[in-house]
């Protein structure tokens, strides 16, 4: 099986090689890259085209805000995952209008980060649990618009499997809960998204919130 492919790019370089020895021990991922600076992020996602790149936001030369916005217009199957300390909702959604498709603090457990870097890979949108509720707030309150009847047309695996989502599980990991192959995942997933009518891994975290699954966050 074809492992991930991941660039580094963060300026500090005894917090790089502390990444890459972590992502390099997993089975299924390698690092193919290391950048300390945003231009040279861009640089090196344009010529090796990595899966994810780990971004740090605080760069010389080019932010990560920036990085990033460049790197999803020249390198649209490159998906960048967000690494910091920042907390800030306005500053978060910035990064996500950007084109990041995921973000997680760098005070997490390095196990959130390896299952981040997953969902990213996988094509799906990551929060780090510890600022869903303060990111998704802000949309709670608009509705979803989402029937009864279509509520009531989820099964019971399609359900569970919207939690475990809700939750940050990757796609590979809700497969290995259930005993089920990725693609009955998948199917599953689509199923139940085009039952309620959403659209992201955002909306399914939303429809979660107002469902009281995520009673924690």
């Amino acid at each position: 099986m074809e492992k991930y492919r991941i660039l580094l790019a963060e300026d500090h370089a005894m917090v790089r090689e502390g990444l890459k020895a972590l992502i390099n021990s997993q089975t299924d991922m390698t690092v193919i890259g290391e950048a300390e600076d945003g231009r040279s992020a861009l640089q090196q996602a344009k010529e090796l085209q990595p899966h994810v790149v780990v971004m740090d936001v605080s760069m010389p030369k080019m932010n990560g805000q920036q990085a990033t916005t460049s790197i999803v217009e020249e390198c649209p199957s490159v998906k960048v995952l967000v690494l910091t300390r920042y907390t800030d909702r306005g500053f978060i959604q910035q990064l996500f209008r950007a084109g990041a498709s995921g973000y997680i603090l760098k005070q997490s457990q390095s196990a959130q980060l390896v299952n981040a870097i997953r969902i990213v890979a996988e094509g799906n949108n990551y929060l780090d649990p510890a600022i869903t509720g303060k990111v998704i707030s802000g949309y709670v309150g608009r509705p979803l618009q989402i029937s009864a009847d279509a509520q009531n047309a989820l099964s019971e695996r399609e359900e569970d499997m919207l939690k475990m989502i809700a939750l940050g599980y990757s796609n590979k990991e809700i497969a290995a809960q259930f005993e089920v192959s990725l693609k009955t995942v998948e199917a599953h997933k689509a199923n139940a998204m085009k039952k309620l009518d959403l659209h992201s891994r955002i909306d399914i975290v939303r429809y979660a919130l107002l469902q009281g699954w995520l009673v924690d966050t």
